[in-house]
């Protein structure tokens, strides 16, 4: 393949050209962290993602609320999010294929407008009253649909935006972008409910795309890789290249496994903290605000750890974040303090985040990038794409047994999954690393 990238990826993880084995100079420690930010693209990117993500957590916070007044039901809110990102487990793959076919910013501007659009029309339907649960439920399949193509694309967007020794630190900077629209979106959200109302949050999330439109318009990625689509058969083989790398590489496909496991039962918050809000501590809307809030603040801690990091997370950080995940899950159940659950919280945040930002660093650092868009596609699938799983699960769990039961499957079914794979990841050696160049002509 012609470009700078693959040129420099003849092997992933291993030998003199590939990325992973490259450790770029250290700078000052403070602006070391902030490396990728010198890249004109990423910053674009970066503006318009900070705005967006913001009002993302907002619509979430507000959507959440809006139904559990319409419905009163765990079980329908947990049914909100199964749809929202069941499209996301039937079509991320076909997703990745795409992006790694045409251009990825294309593809980004058509998913971020269709998301815009679909915030606008929800904010309509609820300001004049003619909202419904199932309208609510179709909204939220729609939503799904684009995420399903515009995740993956995402994922493997930040390579053409930044160079390759500068990745890791684009990644972790991007969860820490996303974790501090988590800490600061809900926080908003659960205020301006109470000011502007449901209907305003998802206005105000319509406008939040305006910003990331303009960015990508601005965006003039360093790479490109287009190559015609000449039938649906070709995308399903694409996908299929993917899975076969996969089978072949045992320690990627263990690290996804377990984010999976982690993805289906212990990433499901959306359900257990608005139930934890209203059932258990009584503090309403600014209250679920808070409780978001504080799962975004552990995260945005964690991922400017990860940030200051030079090199690619070693699997035995996904294992330990893992294990502590489900740990903290189990503790929080027989908790009746408000202060001591949004301590838990924070904790919980920062456990998640080590999680996942962990495994996405080292999955994209060890695939070779004609593969990047398609193994992320998968890890999408069973990270994000199992969430209509767990949140089925987890909602009617908690119409028997309030937030106890979603918090017990967590803990318990994370926990299952870390002390299966875990032995093999923990034992795993990365390549030793070299300063030599990335193979860049």
């Amino acid at each position: 393949m012609p470009d700078a990238l693959v040129a420099g990826e003849e092997v992933a993880g291993r030998g003199p050209g590939s990325i992973i084995e490259f450790t770029p100079p250290r700078g000052p420690d403070l602006l070391h962290g902030l490396r990728a930010l010198r890249h004109r693209n990423f910053r674009l990117f970066y503006g318009g993602q900070l705005i967006s993500l913001t009002g993302t957590w907002m619509q979430s916070l507000a959507q959440s609320w809006l139904v559990l007044v319409l419905t009163d039901s765990p079980l329908a809110l947990g049914l909100v999010g199964a749809l929202q990102f069941l499209p996301v487990l039937l079509f991320a793959g076909i997703g990745g294929a795409l992006a790694d076919r045409l251009p990825k910013r294309m593809i980004l501007l058509g998913t971020q407008g269709a998301e815009m659009t679909l915030a606008i029309v929800l904010g309509i339907l609820t300001a004049s009253g003619h909202i419904r649960y199932p309208i609510v439920l179709a909204l939220a399949l729609l939503l799904g649909i684009a995420n399903s193509i515009d995740m993956p694309t995402r994922q493997a967007f930040v390579i053409e935006l930044v160079e390759p020794e500068d990745l890791i630190n684009a990644i972790a900077l991007n969860a820490s972008l996303f974790n501090a629209a988590r800490l600061v979106g809900p926080a908003i959200g659960g205020l301006l409910i109470g000011v502007i109302g449901i209907a305003g949050c998802f206005f105000v999330n319509g406008v939040s795309f305006v910003p990331v439109l303009g960015s990508l318009l601005l965006i003039q990625p360093r790479i490109s890789t287009i190559h015609a689509l000449a039938s649906a058969s070709e995308i399903l083989d694409d996908l299929h290249k993917g899975l076969r790398y996969l089978r072949k590489s045992a320690d990627t496909a263990a690290v996804i496994t377990l984010v999976g496991a982690v993805g289906t039962f212990g990433a499901n918050f959306n359900v257990v903290n608005p139930i934890l809000a209203r059932t258990v501590f009584h503090v309403g809307a600014t209250g679920l605000g808070w409780l978001m809030a504080a799962t975004g603040l552990g995260s945005l801690i964690a991922s400017i750890g990860l940030a200051y990091l030079a090199h690619a997370p070693h699997p035995r950080l996904i294992v330990a974040a893992a294990g502590l995940l489900s740990l903290l899950e189990l503790a929080l159940v027989p908790v009746r303090s408000y202060p001591v659950a949004l301590g838990i919280l924070i904790l919980t945040g920062g456990a998640m985040v080590l999680v996942s930002a962990s495994a996405n660093s080292y999955i994209q650092m060890t695939v070779p990038h004609a593969l990047r868009g398609r193994v992320m596609s998968i890890y999408t699938m069973v990270f994000v794409g199992t969430t209509p799983i767990g949140n089925t699960l987890a909602g009617s769990l908690a119409e028997a047994t309030g937030a106890a039961g979603p918090l017990l499957l967590g803990g318990v079914g994370s926990l299952v999954a870390t002390l299966a794979v875990g032995p093999r990841l923990w034992r795993h050696h990365l390549q030793p690393r070299s300063p030599v160049r990335s193979g860049r002509p």
